[in-house]
């Protein structure tokens, strides 16, 4: 019995030194699968990223959601050296993109990148450049159809989802979907869809073929010391080709010094654009506390203004009851004056007729003094 508790003990012990043992060495093992990689969110990298082609079919494969077949870099209108105020990287594909039935197309895809909140109005506009360009047109005056990607640094109001589709649909004029006679190359040559991708919204998720492909854009993963990499860990990607290439470039651009240094480049370029910006957005909320001052002094001379109007009226009104007051007055001063003479002419007529003053006073009721004044 005493033997039996001496080697349960012993084996209790064992069991967990060997679970001591087994984390530790996971740990040791974890961190030899963790490397650092090029921040691919910086445009000299992502340039870099996009350049191979297996890579970018990799990526935009995952992103549409469809089979890439092949993809041909277009030249554009707007090159990424000349930015002004915000950062708008763009690439332009053509790709052939094959169906689920084994057919395929051409597309046009229209991708751009920026990390700094931008206006929409310069999306727009590139988007315009593209559908205004006779090389998109095919043989037949028919545009390709077009596919728009945007891949933000920010997010987009209160929207929680990381990765968003906005797909045309056609519908008659029940709200019925409309499917016979579909895809047409008219209706798609005037529309397009689009994929927002909201990158501060990627948590370290890794479930999906997508979540795999966007895990690389993911700013949770930026090293502490390092804003310029992201630590990633290798062993989520085992077995996965087209991901271990992915990496590896990333890897490459991470041990080169020029692009690097290129880096650095665009965080002070940045970094003045924020600072410009700060400084901006400082003076516009000064002006708007100013225009608040002015629009409330306004406000209160428009204020006072109107209690000197009212005063003048009420002063008006009680000069208009003064004149009528008077006016009343001069009425009942006319009133007593005829009364007064016609009195008096009574009066002298009864004293001419030889009445005396006293029988005066008791005929018209009146004191003898004021027909005395009268007679006068």
């Amino acid at each position: 019995m005493q033997h039996d508790k001496i080697f349960y003990t012993f084996s209790s012990l064992f069991r967990k030194k060997m679970r001591i043992f087994a984390s530790v060495f996971n740990r040791k093992k974890s961190k030899e699968r963790m490397i650092y990689i090029a921040n691919p969110i910086y445009d000299v990298v992502f340039k870099y990223l996009m350049a191979d082609e297996r890579i970018a079919r990799t990526i935009l494969s995952a992103l549409l959601q469809t089979d890439i077949v092949s993809l041909e870099v277009r030249p554009h209108e707007y090159p990424n050296s000349q930015r002004d105020a915000l950062s708008v990287f763009r690439i332009d594909f053509a790709a052939t993109i094959r169906e689920a039935d084994g057919s395929t197309h051409l597309a046009l895809i229209e991708l751009q990148k920026t990390w700094l909140e931008t206006e929409t109005l310069r999306f727009r506009q590139y988007l315009g450049v593209q559908y205004q360009n006779p090389k998109n047109m095919d043989r037949e005056g028919y545009g390709m159809p077009m596919i728009a990607v945007y891949l933000l640094g920010h997010r987009v109001g209160d929207i929680d989802e990381p990765v968003l589709y906005v797909r045309h649909e056609a519908r008659n004029r029940e709200g019925q979907i409309v499917t016979k006679g579909l895809p047409d190359p008219f209706v798609s040559s005037l529309t397009h869809d689009s994929v927002i991708v909201q990158i501060p919204l990627l948590r370290g998720q890794v479930n999906t073929r997508l979540d795999r492909v966007l895990s690389i854009f993911d700013q949770t993963l930026k090293s502490d010391k390092d804003q310029h990499t992201l630590i990633i860990d290798d062993g989520l990607y085992a077995g996965d080709e087209d991901m271990q290439a992915v990496l590896h470039r990333l890897l490459m651009a991470a041990a080169n010094a020029d692009m690097r240094q290129d880096m650095n480049v665009e965080d002070e370029y940045f970094s003045a654009i924020e600072k410009r910006d700060t400084e901006i957005l400082m003076r516009e909320k000064q002006l708007a506390k100013q225009k608040v001052m002015i629009d409330e002094q306004k406000e209160e001379i428009e204020k006072k203004k109107e209690e000197i109007e009212k005063k003048k009226e009420e002063i008006e009104k009680k000069k208009e009851e003064i004149e009528k007051k008077k006016e009343e007055i001069e009425k009942k001063k006319e009133e007593i004056g005829k009364k007064n003479a016609q009195l008096r002419s009574s009066i002298q007529a009864l004293h001419h007729k030889g009445l005396s003053i006293e029988e005066i006073s008791s005929v018209v009721n009146m004191d003898e003094k004021d027909i005395i004044r009268l007679l006068e």
